[in-house]
């Protein structure tokens, strides 16, 4: 008797669908349409008004001719030999360029012209079609695959994790065993034990120049160390009367020359700038009536905090005074990020690796990177998401609004951790009901759940590229998904207990990762 097949499983169903989707063909008689291009970032237009065949508008063919159109392209990468040159973009189409700031009609081009706007009837092959273009990331960093080392050293749960934002070679944790210590992550060795804290260390924050560590504790203190020696820089600094539970360092392009200062929250409801040369605290932000949360130093001058009294408070940097009062929040604010964080947090170090000589040329530098990731439509705009215990998100411009931008919903329960990708364009967010969820940062429209970890998922972060996401989560694994099609790209058991934190490393090597079971994991390809 002849072996019967079993019926097709409902993934194979799925897959089948999705492929029949993808080959619906365009028909061949559409004839051809006009396309012109704009810099979302200036707002001009590259080149004139193309024609092209309807069949052939995809996003690979348009990446290429708007390549050949700015002249990175050599006649030898038309015939596909050679891609190194060719710079990836991201398509939007707005019906009403000349004002801009009617974001809800912007949409992304995602497959080709013929499926995203002639079908829909938003145009018709008799009109031109207008598309804005942003340069996605040069480099391509490739989804972790392995535990490269699994480093034992902590005596309790590993709390916070962050990478030096200079290379991967180095990682900072923090532990609920009174120490932090830093990680050659290259061979899996501990380097140095920053032993100080009386408490656990909650927070663990490198410099932007990478010469300083800084770590928040239970202590209700915070400390300095040398990021290259391990040595404390002089003794605790002593002010906050309950925990600190977050960190900011100025940013690089914000200080003044060799006066560094950085911004603690804590749980006495207040916020503290210390100037880290003199150690002494400078300004004392009080105003929130409950527990701060999260601190954030945005490029433009201001500090963003978060509060268990349901506000988010923007202040001036340079003087303390409260800017704005952002209420929208029906219960706790967990955790807020700014569309700006990466290149704060890296300042001058890109993913050339090459470091500007001079103070000033770093410092230039800093600003020119923060200034490109910040601009759209001509002007400097920095985004903020904050995630809170009711179930939201809010998404939200300070500079121009208190009111917000938009409202999250999707969460069944409370939102952990939200972070925005390196280039601005997404936002990922973590929750107790087991899911992460990717939002548009443009609109705060919703894109896609990733669905996957058993349990609640604590912390998630994107790869430098933004083309990759990489979860923690209770359920002990670690998962790191495709942003584009929210598929799960690798799943990553290895830990024994659940994991707290996780860091992709500013040039895309490696992820580390932190939990319970007192062990820092390193992976990489």
């Amino acid at each position: 008797m002849a072996t019967v097949l079993p019926p097709p499983s409902k993934r194979v169903k799925t897959a089948a669908a999705d492929k029949a989707r993808e080959q619906q063909d365009v028909e061949e008689d559409l004839g051809s349409v006009r396309v012109q291009f704009f810099d979302q970032a200036t707002g001009k237009p590259t080149g004139a008004p193309v024609s092209i065949p309807v069949v052939d508008a995809t996003v690979k063919n348009l990446e290429l001719l708007l390549n050949t159109l700015q002249g990175n392209v050599r006649r030898r990468d038309l015939l596909g030999e050679d891609a190194s040159e060719r710079i990836p973009y991201r398509f939007t189409y707005r019906p009403n360029l000349e004002n801009p700031s009617t974001t809800d009609l912007a949409l992304d081009i995602s497959n080709d012209l013929y499926q995203s706007i002639l079908r829909p009837g938003l145009k018709t092959t008799e009109d031109s079609i207008s598309l804005q273009y942003t340069p996605q990331a040069v480099f391509r960093v490739r989804a972790v695959s392995r535990c490269s080392s699994s480093i034992a050293g902590h005596g309790e749960a590993i709390l916070a994790t962050m990478f030096s934002p200079s290379t991967s070679s180095t990682m900072v944790s923090g532990s609920g065993d009174s120490t932090a210590r830093i990680w050659d992550c290259d061979t899996g060795t501990p380097l140095h034990t920053l032993s100080g804290h009386t408490s656990w260390v909650l927070a663990a924050s490198w410099s932007p120049d990478d010469a300083t560590i800084a770590t928040g504790s239970m202590d209700n203190t915070v400390r300095l160390w040398d990021s290259r020696t391990g040595e404390p820089l002089g003794g605790p600094m002593k002010g906050h009367s309950r925990w600190v539970s977050s960190l900011a360092w100025e940013p690089y392009h914000l200080q003044q020359a060799g006066k560094p200062r950085i911004a603690s929250a804590s749980k006495d409801a207040t916020i503290r700038i210390w100037d880290v040369v003199s150690r002494r605290i400078e300004m004392v932000l009080s105003g929130h009536k409950g527990s701060v949360s999260c601190v954030r130093w945005g490029g433009t001058g201001f500090i963003y905090t978060s509060s268990h009294d349901k506000t988010v408070k923007v202040w001036n940097a340079s003087n303390g005074t409260l800017a704005h009062t952002l209420s929208s929040h029906a219960h706790w604010v967990n955790h807020l990020a700014l569309s700006t964080d990466f290149v704060l947090r890296t300042a001058y170090h890109d993913h050339t690796g090459k470091i500007p000589a001079t103070e000033d040329e770093k410092r230039a530098k800093a600003k020119e990177r923060f200034e490109k990731a910040a601009t759209t439509s001509n002007t400097i705009v920095e985004r903020l998401v904050t995630a809170s215990d009711d179930f939201t998100m809010y998404l939200w411009e300070p500079s121009s609004s208190t009111k917000p931008v938009a409202r999250l919903l999707g969460h069944q329960k409370q939102v952990n951790h939200v972070t925005f990708s390196p280039d601005g364009l997404f936002i990922a967010s973590a929750g107790f009901d087991n899911h992460v969820k990717l939002w548009n940062a443009r609109d705060g429209k919703f894109i896609a759940t990733l669905r996957g970890h058993v349990a609640p998922v604590y912390q998630c972060c994107f790869s430098p590229d933004s083309r990759l996401l990489v979860s923690a989560s209770k359920d002990t694994t670690i998962k790191v998904w495709e942003v584009r099609t929210g598929k799960l790209a690798m799943d990553l058991p290895g830990h024994k207990d659940e994991v707290y934190a996780v860091d992709w490393s500013p040039d895309g090597q490696k992820v580390g990762s932190g939990g319970k079971d007192k062990a820092v994991r390193i992976w990489r390809h």
